[in-house]
């Protein structure tokens, strides 16, 4: 096995466990590493996708026992009924709208334009909920995910579908969306990590179902890199930004969101990276 191969694969994980439930864009980063890295063919796209599983893992790691307390309450404790329930209607409108729009919208707005817009418009978009929500502090109704109601869910949802626009930020759209609606800052987050199990699961499977074709069994090594990686930058990123917002403001994100949509400006315009899905 090629040692180099491993080694970009450990640094693809690495990229996407740090960047998927931060509100910067996981796609557009990995675009970027795996250009500069030389790891950007038809096999490495479905690479990227798949070690989203990893990402998901963690998610799962870090709040188990609130997963394994919400499937043991299922059909008796009311809570855990209305959290799963919640989950499923915030994932519904990606699922079904994504299922069939996310491969047209994707093809027919990703370039680098499209990209630099969408990051620095999130930026703008994040300082403003932020702004907001200090100068108002009233605008938040909903302190805690099991506050949350069923047409919270929903709302959250179909904000989520923003993400198929490239450059958005899944993360992003469901946590700021989130703020915009009434949550707060913790509730939006948390909701997030957990919108993104179902999400990011019928994102992958789908993916690996159409690809198929690409995948060899020799592709196990390094798929297994890029997945411990991911799984073991995302553990810790997760477990850090529960912590973060509590106290800190998304702002820091949102400035780097505006400076990394200029940085894909000049990658495009200098040839460096090419920016296709």
């Amino acid at each position: 096995m090629d040692t180099v191969l491993l080694i970009k694969a450990a640094l693809m994980g690495v990229v996407e466990g740090l960047t998927e439930f931060l509100p910067i864009s996981s796609t557009g980063h990995l675009i970027l590493v795996g250009s500069l890295l030389n790891f950007h063919d038809e096999k490495a796209k479905v690479f990227d996708i798949a070690i989203q599983s990893g990402a998901i893992l963690a998610v799962i790691v870090y709040y188990w026992q609130r997963i394994w307390g919400t499937v043991a309450g299922i059909t008796s404790v009311q809570q855990s009924q209305r959290f799963a329930v919640n989950v499923i209607i915030g994932f519904l409108p990606a699922g079904v709208i994504g299922y069939f729009a996310y491969s047209l919208v994707s093809r027919a707005l990703f370039n680098a334009y499209v990209v630099a817009t969408t990051f620095i418009l999130g930026g703008l978009i994040i300082l403003w909920v932020e702004r907001r929500q200090a100068r108002n502090p009233g605008v938040v109704r909903v302190h805690s995910i099991d506050e949350m109601t069923q047409l919270d869910a929903l709302k959250v949802g179909l904000v989520q579908c923003f993400a198929m626009f490239p450059g958005t930020s899944r993360s992003g759209a469901t946590i700021i969306g989130g703020m915009l609606l009434g949550l707060s800052r913790t509730a939006a987050t948390e909701f997030s990590f957990f919108l993104a199990i179902p999400t990011l699961v019928g994102a992958t499977v789908l993916a690996l179902y159409k690809q198929s074709a690409l995948l060899r069994f020799t592709d196990l090594p390094v798929f297994s890199v890029g997945f411990l990686f991911a799984f073991t930058s995302a553990l810790v990123v997760v477990h850090w930004l529960i912590r973060y917002v509590s106290t800190h403001t998304f702002v820091v994100f949102a400035w780097y969101r505006i400076i990394f949509g200029v940085i894909v400006l000049l990658t495009a315009c200098s040839g460096l990276v090419e920016w296709k899905n």
